[in-house]
């Protein structure tokens, strides 16, 4: 069983994906009140997609739930090690980049339905995910995240 969550910095990354999208949408990541190390194993072991990347000039993926490991096929060094944009096919690039840079300017977005790729070149179409801005207590952009519950494979 992996135990990547146990880590301070994946704790401490949690708290970030769960206070970011509370403060744009009022919503919480999972409904109740856990400690900060029993979130973040909740979130990583949860039945649906957790994901974000870092404001690298191409931005990386830096946190992946199992749910996300799995459906990209990869292992956690693995996918965050990975360039998000990596993370769709070249030819839907484009779109990922404007819905990224309107996530952006708005904060957040949902209902956003896409195609995506994993390693083995697997294509699946997402649907229903939430789009939010990362940003440290003190207002800094810390990247982006997104959730979705709902794929099927192509």
């Amino acid at each position: 069983m992996n135990t990547i969550w146990q880590t301070e910095s994946v704790v401490a990354h949690t708290q970030l994906l769960a206070r970011s999208l509370r403060q744009l949408t009022e919503r919480e990541i999972l409904p109740g009140n856990f400690s900060k190390v029993e979130l973040a194993r909740k979130v990583f072991e949860a039945p649906f997609v957790v994901v974000s990347h870092g404001t690298e000039a191409d931005p990386v993926l830096n946190y992946g739930n199992q749910a996300a490991l799995d459906l990209w096929e990869m292992s956690w060094e693995e996918f965050t090690r990975t360039p998000s944009r990596l993370t769709a096919e070249a030819a839907r690039r484009e779109e990922r980049a404007y819905l990224l840079e309107n996530a952006i300017r708005h904060g957040f977005i949902d209902n956003y339905s896409g195609v995506r790729i994993s390693k083995s070149g697997r294509r699946f179409e997402i649907s229903r995910a939430t789009i939010w801005n990362l940003a440290a207590e003190t207002g800094e952009p810390r990247g982006q995240a997104a959730a979705f519950c709902e794929w099927k494979f192509l």
